[in-house]
Parts: structure tokens; C-alpha cells; sequence
């Protein structure tokens, strides 16, 4: 029995390997039909249980982001019915869920003072989108053995509330609902990359996404501590680094999509 069981287990993921835009490989046990929704069913809990903000110019404003950065991705993923909210919280984050939807906390504003800045985050965050990490986290957790509770909880079948905020933090959503499971480092630095390439097609400056970054570090709460955003993220120096060494090969990219015509305007 447990030969058979091994062998089914590797049947299944045989059948689930899939790649990263960069060709990495990764196990995809969820499609990414049963993804998109549990990204949407998320995403409208939180509208409903979450404070959004009462400015309708601070969403407009993000959502005029993602909409500079859309048509930028490959045609699966601007099909997507992307939306934008802002949330009233004052620690600085954002995300981005499975089936298009993005969300910032207003704080974030505070940190992210210029839209190349904003476009950073929100591109780095759709990265994770594109490159299918909500999908590989719940995947790894499902072969840990914690996966159909997960599965099920997107849904609200059976599931309690401690069920429901492990699967949005599983998509990305935690910072929101008191629960954190944070992106690899791989992850992060591959969203990173995917964010800049982006936010520079789009028209919007690369170098902004250092200025951002040493932002973040530089925005300490009153007890000194640096933002929860951080915390989740790798080594700020390091990634700070990673990030100045790309805006030379990302420049002239950004440069051709601006005589091109692409000059976000969003304020």
C-alpha cells in the first residue's frame, strides 16, 4: 500500500509541474481556475469586513496603476477583471490576489510618494500573480498535508474562522486579516524582478523601485521598528542592491516606452 501510495504521489506530481515565466520549475497542485476564485472570494470578504477608504481618489488612483501595468502582461493574465481598492489601514502594504484584484493599505502612501513608487509595489505584487506563488504556497502546504482545508475554506464550506484567514494569508491577503505566511525569498526576488521589468514597459521609472525600498527601510514606527511589510520580505539592503543593478538593462526599456507614448499620468 504505501508503494502504491508513493507511486500516486508521484504521478500527481508529475502532472503538476509547471514553470515560472523564467523557467523555474514549481509544483501547481491547484489550477488556476479554483485559484482565481478563491482570489476573488477573498477579495470580496474583505471589502465587506475591512474598512475601505472613505477618499475615492486613493483607489482611483491605484487603479490607474494597474491599468498602466495590465496591458503590459502576457494575454492570459490581461483578461483578468482587474480591480483596485484601498484599504483604511495605516501600515504600509499591498497585494495582489489570484484572479486580478489589488489592494493597498493607505499607509502605504505615506511611504510610496511619487506614482513610479507606487507602481513599484503594485507591480512587484502583481508579480506574484504572474508567476503563480499563491498557487505554489498552497500547493507545498496541501503536500504538507494541510491543503483541503485550505481548499475548502475559500469557499467558506465547513470552515472556521482561523481556516478562513489561513487561506487568505495563503493568497497574499495576510497583513489584512491578522495572519502572515510569508513569500520565499525566491519569491520575493523573483517578483522583484518581475515587478521592475514591468513597471519600466509600462513607462513608469525602475530606479523608483530603489527609492521605494530605501523609503520603506527609512519609515520606522514610533517604537523604532520598520514597517510589518518588511518583515517579510528579504534582506532590505541586499534587495536594494538587486534592484540598482537592474536599472541600467531596464533604463532604455523604459525609455523606448516612453517615446512610445506610455506617460502614466496617475495622481
Amino acid at each position: 500500500m504505501r508503494a502504491v501510495l508513493a507511486i500516486l504521489a508521484f504521478v500527481l506530481l508529475l502532472s503538476a509541474c509547471a514553470t515560472t515565466p523564467e523557467g523555474r520549475s514549481q509544483v501547481q497542485l491547484v489550477p488556476d481556475t479554483q485559484l482565481n476564485a478563491m482570489g476573488l472570494a477573498a477579495f470580496q470578504q474583505m471589502k465587506e469586513d475591512d474598512k475601505l477608504s472613505v477618499v475615492p481618489a486613493k483607489a482611483a488612483y491605484a487603479q490607474c496603476i494597474v491599468d498602466a501595468l495590465v496591458p503590459e502582461l502576457d494575454p492570459q493574465w490581461r483578461t483578468l477583471p482587474w480591480e483596485a481598492q484601498a484599504f483604511a489601514v495605516a501600515t504600509p502594504n499591498a497585494f495582489a490576489l489570484p484572479g486580478g484584484k489589488v489592494g493597498i493599505n493607505t499607509g502605504l502612501l505615506r511611504v510610496a510618494t511619487t506614482q513610479d513608487q507606487l507602481a513599484a509595489v503594485i507591480g512587484h505584487e502583481i508579480g506574484h500573480v504572474v508567476y503563480r506563488h499563491a498557487g505554489e504556497r498552497i500547493s507545498q502546504q496541501q503536500l504538507a498535508g494541510a491543503g483541503m482545508g485550505l481548499i475548502e475554506a475559500y469557499a467558506g464550506r465547513r470552515a472556521s474562522p482561523q481556516q478562513v484567514q489561513l487561506v487568505m494569508a495563503a493568497l497574499g491577503a495576510g497583513a489584512q486579516v491578522g495572519v502572515l505566511l510569508p513569500y520565499s525569498r525566491q519569491h520575493e526576488t523573483e517578483a522583484d524582478r518581475a515587478g521592475q521589468r514591468l513597471m519600466a514597459r509600462a513607462g513608469f521609472d525602475p530606479a523608483a523601485a530603489v527609492t521605494l525600498w530605501r523609503n520603506m527601510l527609512a519609515a520606522t514606527d514610533s517604537e523604532g521598528r520598520p514597517p510589518q511589510f518588511l518583515s517579510t520580505h528579504p534582506d532590505p539592503e541586499a534587495r536594494i542592491r538587486a534592484l540598482e543593478a537592474n536599472v541600467a538593462e531596464l533604463t532604455p526599456i523604459y525609455q523606448q516606452a516612453r517615446n512610445a507614448g506610455k506617460r502614466p499620468a496617475c495622481r
